[in-house]
Formats: structure tokens, C-alpha cells, sequence
């Protein structure tokens, strides 16, 4: 079902209604402290940290640092690899940059002009 933004025509718009919910899914994994800060452990992680590894960031026990991995994973901001008997996350290079890119995109078009003060506008 797409969807189409009549109040502003310079405005690019995601139009399909789930690229929408792909997205505020995103924003609501990343809206989260801990989760926050398991997504800057991994940035800086290369090629991937076991959950152990991903923990030390957080004051958490580590099965709720495995709830919020998942949820980041279902979320599709980081990726989960299994090498050997461990699980190995890190971020997911091309798709958390795009719909960030996206939404930085949809900003910058829309607030080409700067906004006015208020005694501008007096």
C-alpha cells in the first residue's frame, strides 16, 4: 500500500508504508540506553564481539544484553554470525548507514531554507 505526502511536494517521502515500519522499528531499537550503547561497542568491535565481549559496556546481566542484541538484530542493525559454537554480532554496514542516510536525506530537503527566529518573525 503506498502512501503519498500531499502537504509537501519538495519533500522526498519513504511511500511504502512497511519501508515506514522498517524504519521506526529502527528507531525504536536504537531509542533504548543500553541498546544505545551495545551499538557503540560494536562500531568499534571490526569484524564482531560474542555477547561476553559485548557486554562490558553495559550493567546488565548478560541475558539481557542477549534480549537486546536481538531485538538490534530483528531490527536489521546488526548482523548475527555463527562461528564454530559462538555467536558473534556487529553492525550491519549497509543497512542501518542507509536508512539513517534517508532520513538525513528527508531533513536536509525540507529545511533547505533556514528556519526563522522568532524576532524574525516579528
Amino acid at each position: 500500500m503506498q502512501t503519498t505526502d500531499t502537504h509537501s511536494p519538495d519533500v522526498p517521502s519513504i511511500e511504502l508504508t512497511s519501508e515506514l515500519e522498517t524504519l521506526a522499528n529502527k528507531f525504536k531499537a536504537l531509542g533504548d540506553p543500553n541498546r544505545l550503547r551495545l551499538v557503540f561497542q560494536l562500531l568499534g568491535a571490526g569484524p564482531g564481539q560474542n555477547v561476553g565481549q559485548t557486554a562490558c559496556c553495559c550493567d546488565v546481566d548478560l541475558s539481557v544484553v542477549s534480549r537486546h542484541l536481538s531485538v538490534l538484530h530483528q531490527a536489521g542493525i546488526i548482523i548475527r554470525e555463527k562461528r564454530g559454537k559462538e555467536v558473534v554480532y556487529r553492525i550491519d554496514q549497509k543497512n542501518l548507514p542507509s536508512a539513517l542516510r534517508s532520513l538525513a536525506e528527508a531533513i536536509e530537503s525540507c529545511c533547505q531554507t533556514p528556519p526563522q527566529t522568532m524576532e524574525q518573525e516579528k
